[in-house]
């Protein structure tokens, strides 16, 4: 198969099993992944624009009130799609730990995003963009000006040369959109069951210039804050009148 021919999308990891703390009392006895958007739980939301791009296998990593999210969403078949769950267990591992535990039902090379995020994207072209790349790992970037949240990405010339979510500096102009391709090498050089980030993960990556960039032009959604909840429902509402 060419690399500019549609292809089988790579299986993808939805990280979903965070505390949500800045949804305060909405959070407290469901997880985040189930409040409802736009008259359907998110996570609906979610997987059904993944199955619109051509997915077929997800693995939720789940953790807190998870067992509310299977509930809902079963093995997928509803959404046609696979589904599997990872779980953190009796201690939550973060995000990096949680991809980690993970690893051995999402293969070789798998996508990431974030249980709580809405993304405008192309993912076939994402998933091109990574093949051609030949490095390990890759990260979708928004030209931000700190205008969502703090950029944290040094990209230049279609490069990433330092993404570093703790220390931010006046010249990184774009930030992680919130979708990513990692190698399961990226992860393999840390220990099971134990707890770190993501981004720490990312951040070294693009020191060793392993990881590679895909610059995205429209704004992403979350509902991780009461304001991008609110932004979110009314982007998902008008999708649903058109």
């Amino acid at each position: 198969m060419q690399l500019g021919e549609r292809q089988n999308l790579l299986p993808l990891a939805i990280l979903c099993g965070g505390l949500a703390t800045r949804l305060g009392s909405r959070t407290e006895k469901i997880p985040k992944s189930l409040i409802e958007v736009a008259g359907k739980p998110f996570i609906a939301w979610q997987l059904e624009y993944l199955r619109s791009q051509g997915a077929d296998r997800v693995v939720l990593c789940a953790g807190y009130l998870g067992e509310q999210i299977e509930a809902v969403v079963g093995d997928g078949s509803k959404y046609g799609l696979r589904i599997s769950y990872s779980w953190d267990g009796p201690r939550l591992l973060g995000t990096g730990g949680a991809l980690r535990r993970a690893v051995s039902l999402l293969g070789d090379r798998f996508f990431v995003l974030y249980g709580d995020s809405y993304l405008p994207i192309d993912f076939q072209a994402v998933q091109q963009s990574f093949l051609r790349s030949g490095k390990p790992a890759l990260m979708t970037v928004l030209h931000n000006q700190d205008r969502w949240d703090k950029s944290n990405v040094l990209f230049q010339q279609g490069s990433i040369t330092e993404y570093n979510k703790q220390n931010r500096r006046p010249e990184m102009m774009h930030i992680d959109y919130g979708l990513g391709i990692l190698s399961a090498s990226s992860l393999l050089d840390r220990p099971g069951d134990t707890a770190f980030d993501l981004a720490d993960v990312y951040h070294d990556l693009s020191l060793r210039g392993e990881l590679a960039g895909f610059e995205v032009y429209e704004r992403f959604y979350e509902i991780g804050s009461p304001v991008g909840l609110q932004e979110t429902a009314s982007f998902l509402a008008k999708g649903k009148e058109s």
